[in-house]
């Protein structure tokens, strides 16, 4: 059956679209639909088959993808056995998956690197599926859609979010219909990629995890990283006062960039003392710690009455298992939160998606990249982010 397929396409594969009859485009789309046959896609044949947008019988539509052809196969960084950064491999040779009902296939120019990918390679959030391509965020152009997608078409310039075994880490991704954003015209492909995991991140924690009131004072740990600069940004600009928490001095700079109006020096200062003397013995309303294990004990401590704790990354390591009787002193408040329960509906991803780039294009989160690499490199990107080596945004150019 599969030399009997591929000999029947290899003598297709010459003709054009308008010179097959309505029989061999059926014979033709069925057998792209099918696993076996999806391997043997060839430039040579998608180009001449689907040298305009066609819309089969089974559903999904391909583009000229702006005059190229999909391939069969394509870059992408894959984790077989979960590790260190070691175990990032790139290989050429993964197939192009096709999309499925209420999916679309992404052309990707850029991919975020993000703490959470480190946390999927290493195992500590375990991933289903081995091997895996990891990367949570991405943005490129639509080149093919799937069965039952409304309001997508190829062509558009979008940004998403995605989860392994999926990720973004690739040439090409497959991608819920309900978690892509449409890019502004005045914005371009790498900024929107990064607006997103840490954007939506930073936005969340700022409006719904606790809603920043003016005339509060709050604590954002790792202020100079690429979620806490842009949480440090948006309470600022509600009107808080911003005390950020950094690991040296390069770093307290970018956090004072940021909007922070005090910053702890946590490495050689006691965080919890020094938050009571700035706050003059009230505390602080919230605490929006990225960092984990090395400041959430301090954290607590400097809470005022009816605190919020909220905490969102692991940077130093998981929060150790602790006794909730802790919470009584203050009657605080924890919230340990996710940002993909805060967008698990279409509406609610369009709602956050689409404040965060209109933050980001209005100027009131500005984005501060300060590393590329290739796909190839990613291993070095996380051993960069890893080692704490990095502010602000790392990014992976992927060759289009």
């Amino acid at each position: 059956m599969y030399t009997s397929c591929k000999n029947n396409f290899e003598k297709l594969s010459p003709l054009r679209n308008s010179d097959l009859d309505t029989c061999s485009r059926l014979r033709m789309l069925a057998a792209i639909r099918s696993k076996s046959i999806k391997l043997l896609l060839s430039q040579r044949l998608l180009n001449s088959c689907f040298s305009r947008t066609a819309t089969g019988l089974h559903g999904f539509t391909l583009s000229a993808m702006t005059t190229r052809a999909i391939p069969a196969t394509m870059q992408a960084i894959q984790v077989s056995e979960v590790g260190g950064a070691e175990k990032l491999l790139l290989a050429r040779d993964v197939p192009v998956a096709l999309p499925t009902p209420r999916t679309v296939l992404v052309r990707n120019h850029f991919a975020g690197v993000n703490f959470i990918d480190t946390y999927h390679r290493s195992g500590l959030y375990p991933v289903s599926l081995s091997p895996f391509t990891p990367g949570v965020e991405g943005a490129g152009i639509v080149v093919a859609v799937g069965p039952d997608v409304a309001g997508w078409k190829p062509g558009d310039r979008v940004a998403y979010i995605t989860r392994p075994p999926t990720g973004s880490y690739a040439q090409y991704t497959v991608v819920p219909d309900g978690k892509l954003a449409r890019i502004p015209p005045e914005m371009d492909f790498e900024a929107a990629a990064a607006s997103m995991i840490q954007g939506m991140t930073a936005m969340s924690l700022v409006t719904l995890a606790y809603p920043v009131q003016k005339g509060d004072a709050v604590l954002v740990t790792a202020a100079a990283g690429g979620t806490g600069r842009l949480v440090a940004q948006l309470a600022a600009a509600a009107g808080a006062h911003v005390i950020g928490a950094a690991s040296t001095r390069e770093k307290a700079e970018v956090a004072r960039e940021a909007g922070c109006s005090d910053v702890i020096l946590y490495g050689e200062q006691d965080l919890a003392s020094e938050v009571m003397r700035i706050t003059e013995g009230r505390g602080v309303a919230a605490v929006y710690d990225g960092v984990g294990r090395a400041t959430f004990d301090a954290g607590l401590a400097c809470l005022q009455k009816l605190g919020f704790m909220i905490s969102f990354g692991n940077a130093s390591g998981k929060v150790p298992d602790f006794d909730i009787l802790r919470l009584s002193r203050n009657n605080v408040r924890l919230m340990r939160t996710a940002l993909w329960d805060f967008i698990s509906t279409p509406e609610e991803f369009e709602s956050l998606s689409s404040r965060t780039l209109a933050a980001v294009t209005g100027g009131t989160l500005k984005l501060l990249i300060t590393g590329r690499y290739s796909l190839a490199d990613a291993l070095v990107a996380h051993q960069d982010l890893e080692g704490r080596r990095t502010t602000g945004k790392l990014m992976l150019q992927v060759p289009v």
